[in-house]
């Protein structure tokens, strides 16, 4: 029945992780469709603004005014901090790089995090997990092929917001073990809606001068990437909930192939076969990482109950 139970949970968060990658290359593509017309803080301030308040109506229909406690607000707010930076960076990268690319390379992030987690467990990272780490940056660097002009000093920004999502999804998978993932959905929308209204202060952050229809394509678009971003995350923390990050992370790279088909849909650029060399190294690195991760802790959990049953 447990075997069962547990099989039923780890099929559900798989399908959380693939509506999430869905919902995010969704949220990207929005983004990017916008970034011509719209300031980078105006945009963000209306995606974690309508998260804000969505989070709010939902958990306040829901759970009442204890959905509101948390027990870690350092963490929430340096979460909702990284993942306002990682924004700004994705938006900017998307006004000038193509969608596909922009999200092969912060996907990189997947392997990061398995390495820092087990540099910071103590556990060692071993020399086949560090062979991958090198394995996904080389895939970074066909997809940029450095001297080749085909992107120029803009790679330097999804690289470090790459680094950044790193963070984010450490703290993420933290939180997730701590905190309602509704409750932090909504604080971390409360924070990029707050660091988003301070940067509209220093930028020109209006509606462009244009007609009706196109403003209200703007908001038509606005919304979507409030909804997309805000089910995009919430499934994600809800799926890390049910299951081991470490078998999830597999699915992730889902975010790759929904996105090449989006910048194929919507903007009529396809990635060319070196681009798409890279695009797959990067997954097949990051795949192959999560699968060592989950036998290692297979490994782990039946050695320990084997121990148990000895003694």
């Amino acid at each position: 029945m447990t075997a069962s139970c547990g099989r039923r949970h780890a099929a559900t968060a798989i399908v959380m992780i693939l509506f999430s990658a869905l919902f995010l290359a969704t949220m990207d593509a929005a983004t990017k469709q916008v970034s011509g017309a719209l300031s980078v803080a105006f945009v963000m301030w209306a995606r974690y603004t309508i998260q804000a308040i969505v989070m709010a109506v939902c958990i306040a229909r829901a759970v009442g005014r204890d959905g509101f406690r948390t027990a870690h607000p350092r963490f929430q707010i340096l979460r909702g901090t990284a993942l306002v930076t990682a924004s700004g960076m994705a938006f900017i990268s998307l006004r000038y790089m193509p969608l596909a690319e922009v999200t092969a390379i912060v996907m990189l992030s997947p392997v990061l995090v398995t390495a820092a987690s087990r540099r910071m467990s103590r556990d060692g990272i071993g020399a086949m997990r560090w062979l991958l780490v090198c394995g996904a940056f080389l895939g970074t660097l066909v997809i940029i092929r450095p001297g080749s002009g085909a992107f120029g000093p803009i790679v330097i920004v999804p690289l470090l917001g790459m680094l950044v999502v790193s963070a984010y999804s450490l703290l993420t998978g933290r939180l997730a073990l701590l905190e309602q993932p509704s409750t932090t959905q909504f604080y971390s929308g409360v924070t990029g809606s707050v660091l988003s209204a301070c940067a509209m202060l220093f930028v020109d952050a209006g509606f462009p001068d244009a007609l009706p229809a196109s403003i209200a394509v703007h908001v038509t678009l606005l919304l979507l990437i409030g909804a997309c971003s805000t089910l995009g995350h919430l499934l994600l923390a809800m799926a890390f909930r049910r299951s081991n990050p470490a078998s999830l992370m597999p699915f992730t790279y889902a975010q790759i192939g929904f996105a090449a088909i989006l910048s194929w849909v919507v903007f009529h650029h396809a990635p060319d076969f070196w681009t798409c060399v890279g695009m797959g190294t990067i997954a097949a690195c990051g795949a192959i990482t999560a699968w060592i991760n989950m036998r290692s802790k297979t490994a782990a959990a039946l050695e320990t109950s084997s121990l148990e049953i000895t003694s």
